[in-house]
């Protein structure tokens, strides 16, 4: 589990670290190696897949720490970034924390992929007043109390516009920060988002702007 070693070894400016799994009803052989962790790492199972959005809701359930960071297990973002992600909030500059992969130059992403995302952030910028260029990062750093005050209902990839439309809604301060970042080939298993889940994403901008 090398995601597990780098966050381990990531600085976070001295802070206690909980390391918190979910694992969201895996078939190849995941959940074998997890319960030989159990003794190490707070675990949630899932008995059957119940999508992204409900390991993120059940994760901050679960979360006992004042700061609380997502983190994919893949190996496209860099554990390394920790200190500059959390730094706004230990300076009392940010509420939420984006890493944002489009705040520096880069070529390496897919361009279906690249462009939706540039498209639902900027709608999202457009009708709630901010200047959010990556809605869809998994880099997402909370105050705890602030995203646990928030009533969350998405089960699938839609958790993250969810999450920003709300915290929008809030007025919560959201600062972003740019940050490393390695795409996986479709070889090593990337997957594309679907045009259904960007569908999905411009209808929650609207639902939540605009009729609620």
């Amino acid at each position: 589990m090398q995601i597990l070693e780098r966050v381990e070894k990531a600085p976070v400016w001295g802070l206690e670290k909980e390391i918190l799994l979910i694992d969201d009803g895996s078939t190849d052989g995941t959940k074998k190696i997890l319960k030989e962790l159990e003794s190490k790492y707070k675990i949630v199972y899932h008995k059957r897949n119940l999508g992204k959005g409900a390991a993120i809701r059940n994760g901050f359930k679960e979360a006992s720490g004042d700061i609380i960071i997502i983190q994919d297990a893949d190996l496209e973002y860099n554990p390394q970034d920790y200190p500059q992600l959390i730094r706004p909030i230990l300076h009392g500059k940010a509420d939420v924390v984006y890493g944002s992969r489009y705040s520096k130059k880069d070529t390496s992403f897919y361009k279906s992929h690249y462009w939706g995302v540039k498209l639902i952030s900027w709608l999202t910028s457009l009708l709630y007043g901010s200047n959010l260029t990556d809605v869809y990062t998994c880099y997402k750093v909370f105050k705890s109390p602030v995203i646990k005050s928030i009533n969350l209902r998405s089960n699938g990839f839609e958790i993250e516009q969810e999450m920003t439309s709300k915290l929008l809604n809030r007025k919560c301060k959201i600062v972003e920060v740019p940050i490393t970042y390695c795409p996986r080939t479709f070889e090593e298993g990337k997957k594309i988002n679907k045009w259904s889940n960007g569908l999905k994403a411009i209808w929650l901008i609207i639902k939540h702007r605009i009729i609620l």
